[in-house]
């Protein structure tokens, strides 16, 4: 058994689903927050709301099939509307539950929705670059640092920087691991990588209806990247990414 199989086996194990795992956590306890908190007196800004976006009719199976990764990117930026096409269909909170969870565009595993959405933004019209996290339960934008320099540490994170420095806006998923850990416990680290497939799958289908480009990424440097976004690397930390803009024809 080499040293890849090994891991695996370990991995497999300490991730299974045993009889005796606890599933459902006591009513009297507390789940984490939906979203991360952040200051009340925060500016946000408004994206434009999910009733007003266009509907496009499709041909789903054509999506399917013309669907494919785009690397190379326009310097035309997106617009606003179309940013909030994106994260509408990617994280959009269709409602939430009396049980403290939310039903959103995506599946989750038991609604928990650990996923939060950062966006390094270059060229989006109405918008300074930098970086931004989406507030799902509001359908808005938080400003966390702008300025095209804010953005620069973010590049060398990247093992193929070319391609983040080209996109328009480059999508990150980091998991607010505890939302999760909550009720599944260890077996939450399978679900929280599949649960950010759902997303960007999501992001590939929803941006080939409106004409944008999308290229998923797992090629960073996970310290760096969670580092650049003070995060811990194990509370918080980054699990894919996609760069999206405008197809170079």
């Amino acid at each position: 058994m080499d040293r890849y199989s090994e891991w695996i086996e370990s991995f497999l194990h300490d991730t299974a689903w045993k009889k005796e795992t606890p599933i459902e956590r006591k009513a009297t306890e507390t789940p984490p927050p939906m979203e991360k908190p952040y200051s009340p007196d925060a500016e946000i800004i408004r994206l434009t709301e999910p009733g007003l976006l266009d509907d496009v009719p499709v041909n789903f199976l054509e999506i399917v099939e013309l669907r494919a990764s785009v690397r190379r990117y326009r310097d035309e930026p997106l617009t606003m509307k179309e940013l909030s096409f994106l994260l509408w269909c990617t994280q959009g909170v269709k409602m939430k539950t009396p049980q403290g969870t939310t039903l959103r565009n995506v599946p989750s595993a038991g609604a928990r929705h650990a996923l939060e959405t950062y966006l390094l933004i270059q060229r989006v019209e109405g918008l300074t670059p930098g970086l931004y996290r989406f507030l799902a339960l509001e359908h808005a934008l938080l400003p966390i640092e702008t300025g095209e320099e804010a953005l620069e540490k973010f590049f060398p994170c990247f093992i193929g920087p070319g391609m983040i420095r080209g996109s328009a806006v480059t999508f990150l998923w980091v998991a607010d691991f505890r939302r999760m850990t909550f009720r599944y416990g260890r077996h939450s680290v399978r679900f929280i990588f599949l649960d950010a497939g759902h997303v960007c799958q999501n992001l590939y289908l929803a941006a080939q209806t409106a004409g944008i480009g999308v290229c998923a990424v797992g090629a960073f440097y996970d310290d760096d990247l969670n580092a650049a976004l003070h995060f811990n690397g194990y509370d918080d930390f980054v699990v894919y990414s996609a760069t999206v803009g405008k197809p170079l024809r």
